[in-house]
C-alpha cells in the first residue's frame, strides 16, 4: 500500500513594529526589507496606527465587484447642448 501525502506550507510574514522617527530615518532599508516579503507596524508613540507591506499585485479583479451598487441615469450618454455649444466656439466663456 502507497501512502500519498500533499503537504502544503504557508509563508508568513514576518511583523516588526517600528515608532514612525525610526521609520523616517531609515526608510530606504525598510522599503528594500518591505520589497523582500517584510511587514512592518507603524507606531506613534509606541502606538500602532499604520501597516508597511508588500503589494499584493497580479491578475486582474474581475469585473462586476460593483454590480447592482451603481445606477446610470437613462441619458447618461446623452449630448449635453451646452458642452457641444463650447465645443463649437457658440458657448458662453
Amino acid at each position: 500500500m502507497t501512502l500519498s501525502v500533499n503537504v502544503v506550507i504557508f509563508k508568513t510574514m514576518k511583523e516588526t513594529m517600528i515608532n514612525i522617527g525610526q521609520a523616517k530615518a531609515r526608510l530606504s532599508e525598510y522599503a528594500r526589507r518591505v520589497k523582500n516579503g517584510e511587514r512592518f507596524i507603524l507606531c506613534d508613540r509606541n502606538k500602532p496606527f499604520a501597516e508597511l507591506r508588500p503589494l499584493q499585485v497580479g491578475g486582474r479583479r474581475p469585473f462586476g465587484l460593483a454590480r447592482g451598487r451603481i445606477r446610470l441615469p437613462e441619458d447618461f450618454n446623452a449630448p449635453d447642448p451646452e458642452i457641444e455649444r463650447l465645443f463649437e466656439g457658440t458657448g458662453r466663456r
